[in-house]
């Protein structure tokens, strides 16, 4: 054998393995639709009449479904919106709330909430002030309500955000609206003087709990 045919040869070799290996491995495989599982109606010597899977038992709930507070859950108080929160708020909820509405809230409605957020300023729609009139008269659970199902162009925020986290939200908006109209009459006598002499305002001290308590 010549030196110009060994490497023909050795080529010729390679391929052959090759094609040995993909052979093989073909006759092994097990395709993704044919994945060790059940599917839907196919039938199964499991249960009887050959069923794969039973009817759900009445009153079966998913885990993690169960929502029995109505009023954490939907914002309703029977069949109106509610006017009051499900947990009481204290300022680790309001520290939450401003957290929580600067990351989803802000980019729209600004950090003053007057609906001229960043995204506004480039050109996405008007948001809505919560300082006109009809917002400032609103039961807080209107404000759960469109964070969970969305309004307009306004996408819900159902996933992103826990249900008590909206409510959180909700009081932070209250406490803008409050902000925007607040008098020194309206400041307690302790924070007036604070205020008044310039010292900073206390770094909170504790998490918000779990609420829905």
């Amino acid at each position: 054998m010549t030196s110009n045919s060994r490497p023909v040869a050795f080529r010729v070799r390679r391929v052959l393995a090759a094609a040995v290996i993909v052979a093989v491995s073909a006759g092994c495989r097990q395709d993704m639709h044919d994945a060790p599982r059940y599917d839907p109606l196919e039938s199964s010597p499991v249960f009887a009449k050959g069923a794969s899977a039973l009817p759900l038992q009445a009153g079966t709930i998913a885990r993690g479904a169960l929502r029995a507070d109505e009023h954490l859950y939907t914002g309703m108080a029977g069949t109106a919106l509610a006017t009051t929160f499900p947990f009481a708020i204290a300022r680790a909820d309001l520290d939450r709330g401003q957290e929580r509405y600067d990351i989803y809230c802000a980019p729209c409605h600004s950090k003053l909430g007057d609906g001229n957020g960043m995204v506004v300023q480039r050109g996405y729609r008007q948001a809505a002030s919560f300082h006109i009139e009809r917002l400032r008269a609103v039961p807080v659970g209107y404000l759960f309500e469109v964070m969970t199902k969305g309004f307009g162009v306004m996408p819900d925020y159902a996933a992103q955000v826990t249900p008590e986290d909206r409510w959180r939200i909700a009081a932070y908006v209250l406490a803008l609206q409050l902000s925007q109209s607040a008098t020194t009459a309206d400041v307690p006598a302790a924070e007036l003087q604070r205020l008044q002499s310039g010292q900073p305002a206390p770094a909170p001290t504790a998490k918000p709990g779990g609420g829905g308590q």
